[in-house]
């Protein structure tokens, strides 16, 4: 990926629910990684929430699964121009991983770091009401490497760069603070369906 105007990806194909500017990927679910996929055996993930929170907690893979179960199922849209249709993630709400740090009145916007040190900034509410998940299986499989596994952020309403793979914390903050797309000129919040691509559209 990279932060060229200008590319065209496939033809476009209208298909309802599909947002402006994009094209079906159908069965592809293309690699795109703004760094080489790490080694992290499902036994050494671990998931931190800290920041501005009432009790930083922490969490290995043993930990999140023993969180209440919940799935998505839907559709997910790439800021390179593809969306996948029908996608079905497994894992836990990171409503149930924030309502266990307690999140404090001042919190606005969140860091979501990956292990590799890949950032990427969200505003808090975009995260919550049941908008967001940490995952670790796909199709009823573990989610693989290339994709994010051990585990990932889910967040499917916005483009997918948002959605941090191989996702080690998430630090709560009073302001935004711009993660590493966004400082490369990509928008701060990435709405598909406003065509939220670039920093000013």
């Amino acid at each position: 990926m990279n932060t060229t105007r200008g590319f065209t990806g496939r033809p476009r194909a209208a298909r309802p629910g599909l947002p402006p500017g994009q094209y079906d990927a159908g069965d592809d679910w293309p690699v795109l990684s703004a760094e080489v996929t790490p080694d992290i055996a499902p036994a050494d993930w671990t998931f931190a929430v800290g920041g501005l929170v009432a009790e930083p907690r922490a969490w290995d893979l043993a930990g999140a699964r023993g969180l209440p179960a919940s799935a998505y199922a839907g559709d997910i849209h790439c800021v390179t121009g593809w969306s996948k249709f029908g996608v079905r993630f497994g894992g836990a709400s990171l409503d149930a991983f924030l309502d266990a740090a307690g999140p404090l009145p001042s919190a606005t916007h969140a860091v979501a770091r990956s292990h590799t040190g890949y950032t990427a900034n969200l505003p808090l509410a975009d995260l919550t009401g049941g908008r967001a998940w940490i995952v670790w299986e796909y199709d009823g499989r573990p989610l693989a490497p290339e994709h994010g596994g051990p585990a990932r952020l889910v967040v499917p309403h916005l483009y997918f760069w948002k959605s941090v793979k191989w996702i080690a914390s998430l630090d709560l903050l009073d302001h935004d603070e711009p993660g590493f797309w966004e400082r490369n000129g990509y928008h701060a919040r990435g709405n598909p369906w406003r065509e939220q691509r670039y920093s000013g559209d």
